[in-house]
This record gives C-alpha cells, structure tokens and sequence, in this order.
C-alpha cells in the first residue's frame, strides 16, 4: 500500500519587508482569506463513488491525480471524463506512479518502477505521455502536476526543473506567488479536524491550503465519508473566507493577478 508522508511545504523561510507587503496587498478574487485546493490521488473507486458526487452536491470543484495505471482508469473512463465536464481539474501524476524504494516502508514499490533506477529523460517522457494520455480524456491542454511520493531524485538530480514548463504549476512546489503555500495530505482524521487546521491555517496568514486526499471513505490512506462531507459543507457555507477551486484555476490566479510581480521583486 502506497504511504505517503504528511508534508508541510513553505515556499518562502524569510520574508523581507517588501514581500511582505505583497502579501498584504494579494487577495484572492472575491477577497477570501485564503485558497483551498482539494485534491485527490491515484486515481481510486472511492474517489469517483463518494468524493465527487459529495463535491458536486456543494458546488465545490476539486482536482484529481490520475495514476494512469490505475485500474480505475481503465475500467471507468467515461466517469472521469464526466467529472472534466462537471469542473474538476484531472492532473498528471505521472503513468506508473514511480517512488523510491530506498525509503522506510516502501516494500511496496515494484522494482520497475523504482524510481531510484530511472533517468531523468525516462521520467520526463513518462510525464509527457501521461499528459498526452489526459488529453485525450479531457480535451485540455494545460494542467498541473503532483509529483508521486514527493520523490524527486533521478540519477542524484531533482528532476522537477525538467518538466516545470509543461504544467501551470506543481503542487507542493509553487513559485513564490502565493507567498506561503501549505500542502497537508490527511489520514484517518476526524471534521472537527479537517475544519480546525483550516481556520488555523487561515489564522496563520496561509494564503493557500493543499489539502491532499486518497481514499474517501474506502481504499488507502482514508479519511471517512462523514469527515469529508463535514469539511466540505464547512467550506460551502463560509465562501466568503475561504476560495475552494481546482488548483489550476487557482494557481492560474495568482500568475495573473498583478500583485504576483510585486511579490517577485
């Protein structure tokens, strides 16, 4: 079973009296607080069956990390292409899901897809076709990434530099624009949870929160149905503090939005 580490990713350690500034002058379209992402990896049933018919019930859009080996994929094709047209953002996470080995608890990586015995042009083709791949599902040209495992060594470099250009953004490794971004991948977490790290966060000056599923009330590295519904009414109802969209359409936000130069000064 594939174990993913809870990571709290800062873009920026120091700000400087500039930036901060920036910060304050950023705001989010409707003047929100803080952005929320919620995204969805690997591709998994319990994605399709619970997490986007609870998601479309609120109005919220979301996006999902396609692991294009995964079965679900596969055997469901024409759900994922609906949840495209219903809004959701569908993003590469690459074909094979290639992690490391090397790391604790990782007996569950295939030799094949170690990706501590790939180079840097397999995994750069691998994402190239994986995004051809979603194309064809979806139709869009532009996308965003999530990185598997947050593995990023190939052949004793970070591949990340690779591939940036062929996506709107990264998720866990964004510019500095917004300022201070926030990845949390939850496990076996309870509402009350998921909704107090969110206004902890917005308290802390975050101005954008990735929150990181897998399974929803099923599958791996779960949370239960009930705890998800209870975060997303949450975020239904208090739209005026928090902005929830898919993380293209957020992250295409901020590269527009013309505080982003001031930011980058």
């Amino acid at each position: 079973m594939k174990v993913f580490h809870v990571c709290c990713l800062v873009c920026l350690a120091n700000f400087s009296s500039s930036q901060t500034v920036a910060e304050e002058l950023f705001t989010w379209p409707g003047g929100e607080r803080m952005a929320i992402s919620l995204s969805y990896d690997d591709a998994l049933d319990s994605q399709l069956d619970t997490a986007i018919p609870a998601l479309n019930s609120y109005g919220l859009s979301a996006s999902f990390y396609l692991t294009l080996t995964s079965p679900t994929v596969r055997n469901r094709l024409t759900e994922w292409r609906a949840a495209a047209t219903q809004g959701h953002e569908l993003g590469n996470h690459t074909i094979y899901h290639p992690c490391s080995a090397a790391l604790p608890d990782r007996d569950w990586v295939a030799s094949y897809y170690n990706i501590d015995n790939y180079v840097i042009d397999e995994i750069v083709h691998e994402i190239e076709v994986a995004s051809s791949f979603l194309h064809a599902i979806d139709g869009h040209n532009k996308r965003t990434f999530t990185p598997p495992c947050d593995d990023l060594i190939v052949s004793g470099e970070d591949y990340l530099p690779a591939v940036r250009d062929m996506f709107v953004a990264i998720k866990g490794h964004e510019p500095e624009s917004p300022a201070l971004a926030v990845l949390w991948a939850p496990v076996a977490v309870s509402g009350s949870d998921l909704i107090e790290r969110v206004n902890a966060e917005a308290a802390n000056g975050t101005k954008l929160l990735n929150i990181l599923f897998h399974g929803i009330g099923g599958d791996y590295l779960s949370v239960t149905s009930e705890a998800h519904d209870q975060l997303l009414k949450y975020l239904a109802d208090n739209q005026e503090i928090y902005w929830v969209d898919s993380y293209i359409t957020i992250m295409e936000y901020a590269s527009e939005h013309p505080a982003t130069e001031a930011m980058r000064q």
